[in-house]
């Protein structure tokens, strides 16, 4: 098995590989990989986070849902518990996109402790990615709503990562300010 340092690093090669086609939903169309390294960036500045499993875990979070990588394609390179992480915070792309939503709040308490962190670096990079850089075309509404139910998402593994936690109510109370709170989601 690698070192740690390596071990990341690897993992970034891998998800730059597999998103290497993808764009952000953003005006500017950013590449996608953006996203992973700043969930891993958000982890470790924000969170404090030294796990490498975590880390390179948020590294690969979206590879299995959004390109054609497979779990054992992960398991093969990365192992059983980086593998079984980024399974834990897959949604099934089967399920409706609503069906996917509740689902994520419905079962968020009962994540790994890995996964809760990914999720909750996930959820503030999204936040603050609707914050600085909207995805294209979203109106108002649809950004309230997004932030309304990462709120949900988010409370219920509270307890995981007190910086992340305050850094993401943060940034709630920055969305709730530029688009008016709503709690419904």
């Amino acid at each position: 098995m690698p070192d740690g340092l390596t071990l990341i690093l690897q993992a970034m090669h891998f998800a730059a590989d597999r998103h290497r086609d993808q764009r952000r939903k953003d005006v500017q169309a950013s590449p996608y990989i953006n996203h992973p390294i700043a969930v891993a960036e958000i982890l470790c500045a924000v969170g404090q986070v030294r796990d490498v499993v975590t880390i390179a875990a948020g590294i690969l979070h979206d590879t299995i849902e959004d390109t054609e990588t497979t779990a054992a394609d992960l398991m093969a390179r990365f192992g059983a518990e980086i593998s079984a992480v980024v399974e834990e915070v897959t949604d099934d792309k089967n399920l409706s996109r609503d069906d996917r939503k509740r689902l994520q709040i419905e079962k968020a308490h009962l994540k790994s402790a890995h996964a809760r962190l990914v999720s909750l670096a996930d959820k503030i990079c999204n936040v603050r990615d609707i914050l600085e850089h909207p995805p294209d075309g979203w109106p108002l509404g649809r950004k309230r709503e997004y932030v309304a139910w990462a709120r949900a998402v988010v409370q219920r593994i509270r307890g995981c990562n007190r910086p992340m936690e305050e850094y993401f109510d943060a940034l709630c109370a920055r969305a709730d300010t530029a688009f008016g709170p709503d709690a419904s989601v």
